[in-house]
Formats: C-alpha cells, structure tokens, sequence
C-alpha cells in the first residue's frame, strides 16, 4: 500500500529528515543532487483493484531503487505485474551526477510522489534537475513523445543577449544531432561565449535509453524547435516524455564530465550554419522574439496540462495515400517491387516522388460488409498503435473494392531471412537476444498497453521486420481485426500458420493472447536453434524442432540445441538456458500455464534463472501437416485429438 504522507507529517519529517542523513553518511560527501523541482503531476486510470496496484507499485520502486543502489544504474525501468493491475515505473538520473547524488533523488522523488497524489493515483511524475520518476498502470516505456511538454525559461535576458543566442542556439542543435548516436543518449558540452570575459555554457541533451535513435532524434529535434522561447535568457529546460535538455550560464556539472561530440558532428554542416543565421538575424529580431515569449509565458502560466501527466501518445489520422501515387511508386505492383507474401496479402516496395520509402500490402481479404464499413476506422485505430516494436502504419489506400495499407519501409527484411534464408547464420547472439526481447516488449504492448488487446495470431519470423539496426518491430498486428467472425473469409481459410500456431486456436478457434504467447515461444526456439519448427525433420531421429528443444533440456543437455553457427564466447549458457525455459514455458498445453507477455519481458530482464514453480513440463505441438480447424468444422473431441501431436518423449 502507498502511503498518504500528508496524513502523516510526522513520519514525513523522519523520512526526509532520513534522506538528508544519509546523503552525508554515504561514501564521500555528496555534491549536489539537484532537487529543483521542474515537473510533479498526478493521474488516473480505472483499475480493477487499487489495492493490487500498489502492492505491484511498492514492488516497482523496490525494484528501481535496487537497481541504482546495487547496480550502480542512472536508468532504470521496472514492472509489477500481479493480476490484471500492473504498476510500470521509469527512473532516469543525469548522468554527470554521483550514484550517491542518484539514490537521494530517487528517494526524494519517491517520497514527494506519494506526498502529493493520492492513494487512488495511478500514474505520476516528477521532474526535478537532477532526476525524473515516473509511473504509470498502462505501458509507456517506449515512448518518445506525449500530448504536453514542460519549458522552464530563466528568468532574465543574459546582457551579451546577441552572442549567447547564437552560441546557445549552435551548441544545442549540436547536442540535438550527437546525443542519439552516442551510446546511453546522454552529452554534457561547455561553450565559451564569444566576446565574453568569462561566461561559458553549460548543456546537457539525454533521452530515455528505452526510446530508438530515431526516437530520441525526433524528440530532441521538436524539442530544439519549442525551446526557441526561451533564447537569449542565461538558463532553460525543457522536457518531454523521452527526452531533456537543459542550458545554463552557471555551471551544473563538473569541467571533467562532459562529453567529446566533436568526432562525430559533421564537418562544415551547412544546415546547421543556416540554423544558426536565422536565429541571430538581428537585434530586431531578439526584440520581437522577446515580446512574442513574454505573450506566451503569460498564456502558458495560465493552462491547466493535464495532458502532460496522462502520457499519452498523441493520435494522428492515418494517412489517405492516391491509388496513383502508390502505383506510380511500385512501378505497377511489378514483380521487381515485391517484397513478399503473406496471408494477408502481398507486399509491395514504393518510392514516392519525395524520394519517401515505403511498404505497401495490397489486401487479400474477400469482400465483407464488415470490411467495408470498418476498413477506415480500423486503420485509424491500428495506425494509433505506437512502439519502438512495432511497423508503423502511415496510412492506407481504397481503389474500388481494393484495399491498401501503406508502412515504414524496413531495409533489413524479417528475421525469417536470417535464419532460414540467405542470410543464415549471420546474426550473433547479441543480435539475437535483441530480438527476443524487443519482440517480446511489443507483444506486451499490444496485448495490455495499448487501450484495447489486440492478439496478432500469426507471430513468426517473417512477421519479425529487423530495421537499420537489427531492432525488431512486429508486422501485419491488428490485421485480423478487419476479419469478420466467420475467419474463412481470409483467403487462406486460417488467420495463423500451421508449426506456430496453439493447439486451442487450432483445434477448437479458442482466441486469446496465449495464442500469440505459443507463437512467440515457438519463435524463441527458432532463433535460438537457427532451425525451422514447421519442417518435417530436423535430425536424424526423426523430430520436430520443440520435440528435440524438450529432450535435450530434459537430460540437460541444452547447449546441444544451439545454433552451431553462434560462438561459444558470445553468450552465457545459464542465460541461454533460461530463455529456453521461456521457450517451453510458452509453448505449454494449458493455456493458463502460459506466461503472459509482460511476466515474458521481467523473465528475460531479471538476472538469474527461473523459479521452481515456473519449471516447464512436456510442451505440445502441433503437426503443421495438419488441417487447421474451420468455423464450420465440428469440435467433437474425436476430430479435435486428431490435429495434435502427442509423441513427445520424456527423453527419460
């Protein structure tokens, strides 16, 4: 249970008073932790049981307090996920302050968050200089940006206003284009300030370690664009959900932490010196931007950003593309542009007359009454759906009967080329745990983060799009929702694929989010194996891939199951090991002995291995040379056993 420690000033009194002790009596003396408040907000959300809820937050902030004291960590992201009232927390410290300096904004944070919400609070955040908090019952790790942001604008215009805007202007924009390509998104530089005797600046730019490069990229870049107000005056920070930026003219961290940019800014930008000339165009200029701020501040001073704490993403339609351009951009649909097929149609790649790259799919689906008078809203929801793990759908296309969805264009393919395919074998360990994971965070999303569970049905490798970076992101979710109820109207009379798919959906159109955990589990062991579950045989005993994955965990010898394309020194067996565990877990017979995605996601990011009481037991599979169930297929129990493999040896 949180703690209402405005009913309690007392023991309010002993726990600041606490805090403030052992800062000093922690090794060495501690600076300075930057307790200026910038941000505090509270929020809620119906959950089904509050006292749930905070027995997962209390968990949570166990977690995240650990994680800096223990592992020396200026970032930390944790989850408590008892029942159906998860508690999701995000710690982030600067990283120029001491882990002494962290664990007292932690501390201090923590205590002023449950000092002003509520009990019945379930979400908050709290920006101070130093540090920021933040929870919330609804995922938000990924996130990059929100519907408000925060600027703080010192007060006062430094008096060689001109230079400092200029030097202000090219030192952030600076920091905007290096910190995303720096590992840990974080930079601290120190400017001087021309024809000044002593006045240097001071800035710092850092992102959320969970948001992409190209998320931290975004933020920072709309985030340089708003902070324009604030300029020429001596200090300012802005933040937003996935990053920070800060300036002073006083210095706010040490001369030895700042951070060498120069090798990897770019020469003679032109850009950036065009930036920087429209920003100093004058004494004039500086006037009417002054005027036009104090305006703004005014106005500002006066709004009510309930937005801000809610951290949402903010919502844009999808786009309505021409039938014209998308066939202009795919040279007809031709066959040099296909990219692939799949159950819901072909894919196509574009290049629009901006130069833009996209994906197009040109539905499969046969014409429904359904399809035709949900087709945009569905898409407008399913484009509403943001996760670094996730294609992004940008818009769609009607021509006649036909229908079109228009994607990010991923350079890299799907995973399913690179174990399977031409590119076999080349992905290494660290690769491949990245795409566990990171597809694991987007299930989770789909099934309890976004606002409403959207099950994918068909989680396999070629579903698995690997961008720039070999970053995972999840293709074609939320398609099956423009199916009716009667699935036979997809083409392929099944909305999954046989070798992936779970006995329940198979056998009896059972549907939930265990299917898309089943799936998920039987791509674990494909990854890990490099070999292919809906092949026939995989050695010369004659057994599918989860049979074998079974034997050799069950006699303990699991390194066996590895890919012999993958070095020995790249990975750690007790760690390979566990995450074949989750791989059998996820593919147990009982739907209800499933882990949910998001108890996936703590599995794979705790340290150690799994509990007695989450042992696996003899998984069951499928035969993908069988039928899959159709709607107007009986569910006698003779016609159900007769789609299930059930000759898994014990091995014992």
């Amino acid at each position: 249970m949180k703690l209402n420690l405005q009913q309690n000033p007392l023991f309010f009194t002993f726990l600041w008073s606490f805090i403030i002790w052992s800062w000093w009596t922690l090794d060495g003396v501690v600076s300075d932790p930057q307790l200026n408040r910038v941000k505090l907000g509270c929020s809620s959300y119906n959950v089904s049981n509050v006292n749930i809820f905070n027995e997962n937050l209390n968990v949570t902030m166990r977690s995240l307090r650990e994680q800096v004291s223990n592992q020396s960590k200026h970032f930390g992201t944790a989850m408590g996920v008892k029942g159906n009232n998860p508690a999701y927390g995000v710690f982030q410290c600067r990283n120029y302050l001491s882990i002494e300096d962290c664990l007292a904004c932690f501390d201090f944070a923590r205590v002023r968050i449950y000092d002003n919400c509520s009990i019945a609070a379930t979400g908050a955040r709290v920006v101070y200089e130093g540090c920021f908090l933040r929870y919330e019952s609804g995922f938000f790790f990924d996130q990059s940006v929100d519907a408000g942001n925060h600027i703080k604008c010192g007060d006062g215009v430094a008096k060689n206003s001109t230079e400092l805007a200029s030097t202000a202007q090219e030192v952030l924009q600076n920091l905007v284009e290096a910190t995303p390509r720096i590992p840990g998104f974080f930079a601290a530089t120190i400017t001087p300030v021309p024809n000044s005797n002593a006045s240097n600046i001071y800035a710092i730019a850092q992102c959320l370690e969970t948001v992409t490069q190209s998320g931290c990229q975004d933020c920072l870049e709309s985030r340089l664009r708003n902070f324009q107000i604030c300029i020429p005056n001596s200090n300012a920070q802005i933040f937003y959900a996935g990053c920070y930026m800060r300036y002073s003219t006083s210095a706010f961290f040490a001369q030895n932490q700042t951070t060498d940019i120069k090798h990897i800014l770019k020469q003679g930008d032109s850009s950036k010196k065009a930036i920087i000339g429209g920003v100093v165009g004058g004494a004039s200029f500086i006037l009417i931007l002054l005027a036009l701020l104090a305006l703004y501040r005014r106005s500002l001073s006066k709004r009510v950003h309930r937005a801000d704490i809610l951290g949402a993403t903010e919502l844009k339609g999808p786009v309505n593309y021409r039938y014209n351009d998308l066939k202009s951009a795919t040279k007809n649909f031709s066959k040099e542009n296909k990219l692939g097929e799949g159950g819901f149609g072909d894919v196509y790649k574009g290049t629009l007359k901006n130069g833009e790259v996209i994906a197009i799919k040109k539905l499969a689906l046969e014409q429904s009454k359904k399809m035709e008078e949900d087709f945009e809203s569905e898409v407008k929801l399913i484009s509403n759906v943001h996760h670094r793990n996730l294609v992004r759908l940008l818009g769609c296309c009607s021509k006649g009967r036909e229908r079109f969805l228009v994607y990010e264009y991923m350079k890299n393919n799907n995973v399913g080329q690179f174990l399977f395919g031409e590119n076999k074998g080349s992905l290494n360990w660290k690769q491949r745990h990245g795409i566990i994971l990171g597809t694991a965070r987007g299930l989770a999303y789909l099934h309890e983060g976004f606002h409403i569970c959207i099950i994918h049905r068909d989680i396999k490798p070629s579903n698995i799009l690997l961008d720039d970076d070999f970053q995972p992101k999840i293709a074609d979710f939320g398609l099956a929702r423009l199916l009716p109820g009667d699935q036979s109207h997809l083409t392929t009379g099944f909305a999954g694929t046989m070798g992936y798919t779970a006995p329940e959906y198979v056998m009896h159109g059972q549907l939930s989010e265990k299917v898309d955990a089943y799936c998920f589990g039987v791509v674990v062991l494909e990854i890990i194996s490099g070999q292919k579950s809906g092949e026939q045989k995989v050695d010369d005993e004659g057994e599918f891939l989860l049979q074998r994955a079974w034997k050799l965990y069950d006699r303990g010898m699991h390194i066996e199951f590895v890919d012999k394309t993958l070095d020995p020194n790249e990975y750690d067996a007790e760690e390979l090991k566990k995450i074949i565990e989750i791989g059998l877990l996820l593919t147990q017979s009982s739907p209800a002995a499933r882990p949910t995605m998001f108890e996936v996601v703590d599995m794979l990011e705790s340290k150690g291995g799994l509990t007695d009481q989450k042992r696996p037991t003899i998984p069951v599979y499928v035969d993908p040379n069988l039928r899959p169930r159709r709607d107007d297929q009986s569910n006698s129990s003779s016609l159900s056993n007769a789609y299930l493999s059930t000759s898994i040896p014990s091995g014992r």
